[in-house]
């Protein structure tokens, strides 16, 4: 029975966006496979790992019976890569073997059953739903992911916080050495909700997510979450447990502020990251009158060290910070300068913010060096 016919490149579309979760690693046969439902016209692909299910859809099916079942989801994506571009491409059923033929190329692919497929349950209702942009979204989720924690014994910290308020959405992610706060403006619901996103969802929505105005619409019920953009509908599971008061660990009494140029301080800190080891990440940062002096070492005693003229005219401060903590936010804001905040205790955290977006915080422990 033919299921589909299309151009390859119409059918890697959905198969790429779903494939994304597939484990290659997994207890259940079938979780490496995808499922392929066609309900005339419509053909819907599904992936899943138990804690993230994704649904994207075509319209190339062929004829008009319902039909479905499931594939090994890397095989089928391998085989469609490597075929030429210039042939339509039939995928038909044939006992339990699916056939992929385009032109004078054919094979047979192993299936098992759509019944044993285990899709996610939803809700009835949910008990917050909005809608913002894919790029606000993205934006989000981008300034914040680098500060999840990952295979951390506290399971709250392998993920990210949204907070739903009235006004606005916050995004906030730690791993218990530095914070990264952000938020956009949203018309939300009248309470107050805050959940847990796994960190595996927030990757693949980042992922997915493109630069354009369209819309992404964000349901939450008890445990689950659901974003749906476009052919694109992806449910995960929420992460239970406590996450600890983002507003206790942002400093707000800060009054000795220094701009400095993203650019300039990144570079320094890249190049002074050359000579610290695999292990020790640490670099040293002082600060004295109109400078900003960046160094490190390394156990074969070799050292480098750099300077920056800033508008600092405090007393001396001296610091040792996780270089790859400092690279990752200046990696990820894209204005030409940081604002870089202290107290007069060289043992505080040291806030980072931007100069002109007052929603965007970063809270970067010291380390000792």
């Amino acid at each position: 029975m033919q299921l589909v016919q299309t151009t390859r490149d119409a059918l890697l579309k959905p198969l790429t966006t779903v494939a994304g979760i597939v484990e290659r690693r997994h207890t259940l046969p079938i979780l490496a496979n995808i499922l392929l439902r066609k309900e005339g016209e419509n053909v819907s692909f599904v992936a899943t790992d138990l804690e993230v299910q994704i649904t994207t859809q075509g319209s190339f099916g062929v004829g008009a019976e319902a039909e479905s079942t499931t594939v090994a989801a890397r095989k089928l994506l391998d085989i469609l890569r490597a075929l030429p571009d210039s042939n339509d491409v039939r995928l038909s059923l044939a006992g339990s073997k699916l056939n992929v033929q385009s032109g004078k190329s054919r094979f047979a692919l192993q299936t098992l059953a759509a019944s044993e497929f285990p899709t996610l349950s939803q809700p009835e209702t949910w008990d917050v739903s909005l809608t913002l942009t894919r790029k606000a979204l993205r934006h989000l989720l981008n300034m914040v992911h680098f500060s999840m924690a990952q295979q951390d014994i506290r399971y709250y910290l392998n993920g990210m916080l949204l907070v739903f308020e009235p006004e606005q959405l916050r995004a906030v992610a730690t791993d218990g050495h530095r914070l990264a706060h952000d938020a956009t403006p949203v018309t939300g619901p009248a309470q107050r909700h805050e959940v847990i996103v796994p960190r595996k969802t927030v990757m693949e929505m980042l992922r997915l997510l493109d630069e354009s105005e369209e819309p992404v619409q964000i349901d939450v019920a008890q445990g689950q979450i659901r974003f749906r953009f476009g052919d694109v509908e992806l449910i995960s599971k929420l992460v239970e447990g406590k996450f600890p008061d983002f507003t206790r660990v942002i400093p707000t009494s800060y009054t000795r502020h220094v701009d400095i140029r993203r650019d300039a301080l990144q570079g320094s800190l890249q190049r002074a990251a050359i000579l610290t080891s695999d292990k020790f990440k640490g670099v040293r940062v002082q600060f004295t009158t109109h400078q900003m002096r960046i160094s490190s070492s390394n156990a074969e005693q070799e050292e480098a060290q750099e300077e920056l003229e800033i508008d600092y005219s405090f007393e001396p401060l001296d610091f040792g910070f996780n270089v790859s903590y400092l690279l990752d936010v200046l990696g990820n804001v894209k204005t030409e300068n940081i604002r870089w905040s202290v107290a007069p205790d060289g043992n505080a955290s040291t806030l980072i913010t931007l100069p002109d977006d007052e929603s965007f915080k970063y809270v970067v422990m010291p380390m000792r060096i």
